[in-house]
């Protein structure tokens, strides 16, 4: 079982490089070329949504982004710092705590996911949106506690060798 395993700083610069890293590990575990951008897309969200989370909650702590290939899928890990009380449970409800670290003019209830219209205007997503784009991208999802954080598991089957 090979494991490929990324630390970054919670930077939305750095989601993008988690992005690239993850397409060509699951290339090359085999991952069929159709499922490629899928793959991208949902560690891309799972990436943006702790780090959304840790700028919130725990600004110096890393994401860490372990990806597996088992000889029959390719799953990804996506770990983050912030306490329970910051995330979404499996059913994907609300991921913010209601902390008073969110920006006034965002409307209660907003906070997953952060869309940037024309490069400039940062419009926030409603809670648990993030989390339902990553579950209709993935062959599987699971969201579970870690540690003092929480762990966000991708997985795709691998296509015939």
């Amino acid at each position: 079982m090979a494991t490929v395993e990324v630390t970054f700083t919670p930077l939305p610069v750095h989601v993008r490089t988690a992005r690239l890293v993850a397409t060509a590990v699951a290339r090359r575990s085999g991952v069929a070329e159709s499922l490629l951008d899928e793959v991208r897309l949902a560690v891309g969200e799972a990436c943006s949504r702790a780090v959304e989370a840790h700028l919130r909650h725990c600004p110096d702590e890393p994401i860490r982004v372990a990806l597996t290939d088992d000889g029959e899928q390719f799953e990804v890990v996506v770990t983050d710092a912030v306490p329970d009380a910051g995330h979404a449970g499996p059913a994907g409800t609300a991921e913010s705590n209601g902390s008073s670290a969110v920006p006034s003019a965002v409307p209660a209830g907003f906070g997953d996911g952060l869309a940037v219209i024309d490069g400039e205007i940062p419009l926030q997503l409603p809670d648990g949106v993030g989390l339902a784009v990553i579950r209709g991208l993935a062959d599987d999802v699971q969201v579970a506690s870690a540690g003092a954080g929480t762990s966000v598991t991708m997985s795709w089957k691998r296509g015939p060798a």
